[in-house]
């Protein structure tokens, strides 16, 4: 299956949900759109098909349907474009306030980056709907890690999670906060330090 296919599938996947959760007609219209432009750079850019981050706007989406059980079509869409880590599939702000209007770029655009100066302090004082995104979108890196080949980046993603993004689910949601103390002890004895002791 080619990473077209795979992003066509999971459009599907988003609609369904979306659905079956009780968003409506506009609603996923406007998510099916925010999905679509978010996976653009990452069907372009990525050659390998089953890269661990080729699905992750919907992935991220799919966090908030399923474990959150939220229908806000707005904030759903601008989970789906939201990208914390990689800097070249994020996509531009005026293109998001085109796409979605102000509400979705706004949200959109509260969302820190990993490893920002006051992280912590950021996303406690972010309105609810953001640290919702925030903590659907970084669980969804943080549960490939695994897969990824930088282990160095493993260690720094999983020592920042139990700073910063579990005491934040615990504090926002239930749900999140069993997901994220599940991934934070599982991969407690697979991510290790640098050996240079950096970072």
């Amino acid at each position: 299956m080619s990473g077209e296919d795979r992003a066509r599938a999971m459009a599907a996947s988003v609609a369904r949900t979306a659905r079956s959760h009780g968003v409506g007609a506009e609603g996923i219209s406007l998510l099916s759109r925010a999905h679509a432009v978010a996976m653009e750079p990452r069907v372009a850019k990525l050659e390998d098909a089953r890269h661990p981050v080729l699905l992750h706007p919907g992935h991220t989406v799919l966090v908030l349907l399923h474990d959150v059980g939220l229908t806000d079509a707005e904030i759903l869409s601008a989970a789906a474009l939201t990208e914390s880590e990689d800097a070249a599939f994020r996509i531009p702000l005026d293109r998001v306030r085109e796409l979605a209007g102000d509400e979705v770029a706004g949200v959109v655009g509260a969302v820190p980056c990993s490893g920002t100066e006051d992280l912590a302090e950021a996303l406690v004082t972010a309105p609810h709907g953001v640290r919702l995104v925030a903590l659907a979108e970084r669980l969804d890196h943080l549960r490939h890690a695994h897969l990824r080949e930088d282990a160095a980046w493993g260690w720094t993603a999983h020592r920042e999670a139990i700073r910063v993004y579990l005491p934040l689910a615990e504090r926002t949601h239930e749900r999140l906060a069993d997901r994220y103390r599940y991934w934070c002890t599982k991969f407690e004895g697979r991510f290790r330090a640098p050996a240079d002791g950096s970072a």
